[in-house]
């Protein structure tokens, strides 16, 4: 026999589906760009994590510097995968937070979860 609690949970859970997957749409377009060296590297990313761009400003191209330059290429990449990566967190949370009940957003739990009995 369905309840009008299960009813509720059941309709709570359709939301938080939909919504889960509106986030992952918004952040699966999301296109972000990672830089170095002040911007004379630039690598572009999409919510997928593939990379769409790689742009390098002419000036640090240096054939007796190839390391500083594949050090900046390293260092943008690492920035886009991280902005995405942030990105994906804020998409994320929010839903969590619903789940939680907590309109705010999600806080960090102070210990290990409680047992289910």
């Amino acid at each position: 026999m369905t309840t009008p609690a299960d009813h509720a949970l059941s309709q709570r859970m359709g939301d938080i589906r939909r919504q889960l997957a509106e986030a992952e749409q918004m952040v699966g377009s999301d296109n972000v760009t990672g830089t170095a060296g002040g911007g004379a590297v630039r690598i572009g990313v999409r919510g997928e994590f593939s990379f769409t761009s790689v742009e390098i400003d002419p000036r640090v191209v240096d054939p007796a510097e190839t390391e500083l330059l594949e050090d900046l290429l390293l260092a943008a990449l690492r920035d886009a995968v991280t902005r995405l990566a942030e990105r994906r967190r804020t998409a994320l949370g929010g839903i969590l937070a619903a789940l939680l009940g907590d309109e705010n957003g999600p806080e960090p739990p102070a210990g290990p979860p409680p047992a289910i009995e």
